[in-house]
């Protein structure tokens, strides 16, 4: 499988770390024609505003949106389910392809960032808990129906899977826990 993860900003060079230990060939993606080559793609965190003015100076946010639609595997971080997500407080433009509402910065500022512990589902093998950074971390606060809860920050969701789409309000990519990679991996495979 090739995964590639959008290299136009935030800390994707960790994702393609934690893709590589989890046994995926990871490459950056920053042009059309590298969309075109990947079995999937990760969306990292970064700030959302940003990544969608890039896209569209760059002029392939369609072609991206729409490989999504038609079932493109993604893992999203951060700001990446912020561009997934249905609905955003404060709002702005997102992909829609999420059904889930967050709201922006919701735990805080920069300086608010922390590292607290994220509950998992029984979806993950190993430790009943993973470390969560939260980097000025939008929260969600509503989930549709057709998405599961596969983890959590006390009551909150925190890492949730809508068929194909696999996003978490932290950063994963940077405690060297590979679990969320290892089960976006299964998952863009057809494993679980």
């Amino acid at each position: 499988m090739r995964c590639g993860v959008l290299a136009l900003q935030g800390d994707w060079a960790a994702h393609i770390g934690a893709l590589e230990r989890a046994g995926a060939a990871a490459r950056p993606v920053r042009t059309a024609t590298e969309l075109e080559e990947i079995d999937a793609l990760v969306l990292p965190g970064g700030e959302s505003t940003v990544v969608l003015r890039l896209l569209e100076r760059e002029g392939w946010m369609e072609r991206l949106v729409e490989r999504l639609r038609n079932g493109l595997p993604v893992l999203a971080t951060c700001a990446g389910i912020i561009l997934l997500a249905r609905d955003v407080t404060p709002e702005q433009p997102s992909f829609g392809l999420l059904d889930i509402g967050v709201r922006r910065n919701a735990y805080g500022r920069q300086v608010s960032s922390t590292i607290v512990p994220v509950r998992l589902s029984e979806a993950f093998a190993g430790p009943a808990e993973m470390e969560g950074v939260f980097i000025r971390a939008p929260r969600i606060e509503r989930v549709g129906p057709g998405v599961e809860v596969l983890g959590w920050r006390g009551d909150d969701p925190a890492l949730v899977r809508q068929g194909a789409i696999v996003a978490a309000t932290f950063h994963p990519e940077i405690t060297g826990d590979d679990r969320v990679h290892r089960y976006f991996l299964d998952v863009a495979g057809g494993t679980p």
